[in-house]
């Protein structure tokens, strides 16, 4: 499987903080069935780094990875905050893209409302780079008018969802958003955004087959993520019979006497 959402590089942001633990977390995503990994380390306010660190970073855990023999090709991306779009340089943009195709992947505010969201990809797009936008089912603007989400995949923008949001990682409701995007059509590649791991471990399989979403693996995990990485078209979402999407428990509170 291809991963293009990962915080596996050392001492960058909220990811490992040794090199050690860089090698523990790409054990683990091989274990899990990962081939390729894309470090995309934060781009934001709170972590402000920048192509050239992030390049360093990737060259020193390939030659370690090298070293430990462990079968795991690694590129080099970025995850870059919305907030921070704004005042990048286009040459800034361009290295960093994912795995130096031409895709960026978009970190929407986790606010329950977001301005200006839609000219300001749209804008991007018309400088030559593809959007994907990352774990749009964890952003509260989204669950509060999915219509915008809906119009930014109508006009080409893709969506990365986590796959621990799939199996309840996250909580049901946001669960129950990520179904309802695939139901919709809306998602277009799974990633595990893993940070370590204990509490975000790298894996995407068990929890497609965890989801009922079994059927939909290759194409998340391999073809899709594939198709942005070569620069190559998207393809086709196979027809699958899917899961029904179990509804929100309710919860009885009885007085006390």
């Amino acid at each position: 499987m291809i991963d293009l959402h990962t915080h596996v590089l050392p001492g960058i942001d909220d990811g490992p903080e040794t090199i050690e633990g860089s090698v523990e977390l790409a054990r683990a995503a091989v274990a899990a069935g990962a081939r390729t990994l894309v470090a995309t380390p934060h781009v934001s306010w709170t972590y402000q780094n920048d192509a050239n660190t992030i390049g360093e970073r990737v060259g020193e855990l390939r030659a370690r990875l090298a070293a430990e023999g462990i079968p795991l090709e690694l590129r080099g991306g970025a995850e870059i905050a919305m907030t921070r779009l704004v005042d990048m340089r286009p040459e800034d943009l361009l290295a960093l893209r994912l795995g130096g195709g031409s895709w960026l992947l978009v970190e929407p505010p986790f606010s329950p409302t977001v301005t200006g969201l839609q000219p300001l990809l749209f804008d991007l797009q018309r400088q030559g780079h593809g959007i994907l936008l990352a774990h749009p089912e964890r952003c509260p603007a989204f669950h509060r008018e999915p219509e915008l989400l809906r119009e930014l995949v109508g006009e080409g923008v893709l969506t990365s969802v986590t796959a621990g949001s799939l199996v309840g990682r996250f909580g049901g409701e946001v669960r129950r958003f990520a179904l309802k995007m695939v139901h919709e059509r809306l998602v277009h590649n799974v990633t595990s955004d893993t940070h370590d791991t204990v509490r975000r471990p790298p894996g995407m399989a068990v929890e497609l087959r965890k989801a009922g979403l079994g059927p939909l693996q290759e194409w998340l995990t391999e073809e899709v993520p594939a198709a942005i990485l070569d620069g190559a078209e998207i393809p086709t979402r196979p027809e699958v019979e899917l899961p029904e999407i179990e509804p929100a428990r309710r919860t009885w509170w009885r007085r006390r006497p």
